[in-house]
């Protein structure tokens, strides 16, 4: 299973180990048992302190549970966990084997002291690159708290469990059997939801905060430069983020970020809020600001106001709020979100295999998708509402040799149809000619671009038509001491690297702005 690289690894990072610890198997005859014994048995050899235990007891098989020895630690695979859920199992050895987790001492005590029994289910694919944050965050609360349980489980080896859930987008969460959430979840977002008394004791805390030189809304790649530089200039500077990363935690590859050949979203996601962090700068993640109230003099403090109540305030702001990706806006849509209508192939098109499913939009985005999806799906129809695709001319020569896929320009959706509980087609119309037409498919995949996010900001500052906050050539909005960067922004082409720049462009703006307006004003 594991190559003679990833031994070596492994063996190195469980030279970390404190603790003896077990893993306890539960297998059949299936040959995915067989690579699951064979993984274990690997492990198991590598350190002394592993011991591959094959008399487990549990009702899905194959799966293994990790637990220290002596103890009962509720973190279990129903899994061969490699690809993007390798780092996933190396964590969970580590934790379990004592292994201090990289965890404010603060949410660690919180999650100790959760009460009442927590049975989460996780059901994930090894190609998700979503996946992995919910799997570790679920696995290391079940290693802090005996009272909580979690089975990360790979659809692609229980079919009948996510058919009978009728899960089509992972990762999906259950807790206690029912439905708990969808998509990237971090530890703190999952427990906000779980711990009641979180978001009050949250907003007191922030409620205290000192006035910030800087104060940055949005933590993808342009708040976070903007924070770097700002901090740099030895000014107070707060970062307030709903998360950290920003888009960037949904991208799969970046390789167009100068001087870096090639890196995944998240891991450059988790580089952002390092370099941050250096420099000591104020993280307030998992904050959504619902409203802002500029200074109203120059030299003024601005305030805004988060989603729990509590407000911060800044001499200067940063609005780095980035974008989300946009939807069709046609019936059935939101109805069969997640049930057939998903946003992210590389997560969500292994649960398609052997199927007919859609892409919406011709882009890169759209053509990339596309040609991810005939690999493992049985047809692709292409959908695109200009006459003509717009991706890189290697993209659509790449796309046009595929022979399971069709490709329908001036075509217009109509509607997404479905069967009450899951997606069974999709209706466009033919903007040539007028014709209707119905294609029968399992899924609908959604890639025509990005809106704003800026509706909290409309009657506060000036935007665009489309919603993007206008700015100068300098970052300034149409309110004195308030700079904004990044794809919320007018600042044409959507990019990382682009919106780095601005970012920091932004904060030297807001230094400048402090220097004439007085700094401690």
């Amino acid at each position: 299973m594991l190559d003679d690289s990833l031994k070596s690894q492994l063996a190195a990072y469980l030279e970390r180990l404190r603790e003896p610890v077990q893993l306890i198997a539960t297998l059949d005859e299936r040959e995915a048992s067989a690579e699951m014994r064979e993984l274990l048995q690997e492990i198991a050899a590598l350190n002394p302190l592993v011991e591959a235990r094959f008399d487990g007891n549990d009702a899905r098989k194959p799966s293994f549970q990790i637990s220290r020895k002596g103890a009962d630690m509720g973190l279990r695979f129903a899994a061969i966990p490699m690809g993007h859920e390798f780092t996933s199992l190396v964590l969970a050895l580590l934790q379990a084997g004592g292994h201090p987790p990289k965890l404010e001492a603060e949410v660690i005590a919180q999650i100790q002291a959760l009460e009442g029994d927590f049975a989460f289910e996780t059901y994930m694919s090894l190609t998700c690159h979503n996946c992995p944050d919910v799997v570790q965050a679920l696995n290391l609360m079940a290693v802090l708290n005996p009272r909580i349980r979690h089975v990360a489980i790979d659809g692609g080896l229980f079919e009948a469990e996510v058919a009978d859930r009728k899960i089509m987008a992972v990762p999906t969460i259950f807790l206690n059997g029912q439905p708990f959430g969808s998509g990237r979840m971090e530890i703190g977002e999952i427990l906000a939801r779980i711990d009641t008394g979180a978001a009050a004791r949250d907003a007191a805390k922030l409620a205290q905060k000192d006035v910030f030189d800087v104060l940055i809304v949005g933590g993808g790649p342009a708040g976070a430069a903007a924070a770097v530089y700002a901090a740099r200039k030895g000014i107070k500077t707060g970062i307030v983020a709903e998360r950290f990363g920003g888009q960037t935690l949904d991208t799969l590859g970046i390789e167009n970020f100068i001087s870096v050949l090639e890196t995944q979203g998240p891991k450059f996601a988790a580089a952002l809020e390092a370099h941050a962090r250096h420099y000591d700068v104020d993280i307030m993640n998992g904050q959504r600001v619902e409203k802002l109230e500029p200074a109203l003099q120059p030299g003024g403090t601005s305030t805004i106001t988060l989603a729990n109540g509590a407000q911060l305030r800044g001499k200067t702001l940063i609005l780095s709020t980035g974008a989300r990706w946009r939807n069709v806006n046609v019936p059935g849509e939101a109805e069969y979100r997640n049930k057939g209508v998903a946003y992210c192939p590389h997560c969500d098109g292994p649960l398609f295999k052997g199927r007919k499913v859609a892409v919406i939009g011709g882009g890169n985005s759209g053509v990339e998708a596309a040609i991810d999806l005939a690999g493992i799906v049985e047809h692709v129809s292409l959908i695109e509402f200009a006459d003509a695709l717009k991706a890189d001319a290697v993209l659509v020569d790449k796309l046009k040799s595929l022979p399971n896929v069709a490709i329908h320009v001036n075509a217009q959706t109509t509607e997404i149809t479905g069967d009450g509980q899951k997606v069974t087609g999709l209706r466009y119309k033919d903007r040539a000619s007028g014709a209707e037409h119905s294609v029968e498919l399992a899924g609908v995949f959604v890639q025509i671009g990005l809106v704003p996010n800026t509706e909290w900001l409309k009657g506060t500052l000036e935007l665009s038509k489309y919603g993007e906050i206008i700015v100068d050539a300098k970052g300034a909005t149409s309110l004195p001491g308030i700079f904004a960067a990044g794809d919320a922004t007018t600042v044409p082409y959507k990019q990382i690297i682009i919106a780095a720049g601005e970012g920091a462009k932004a904060a030297l703006s807001a230094f400048d702005h402090l220097i004439r307006h007085g700094a401690n004003g």
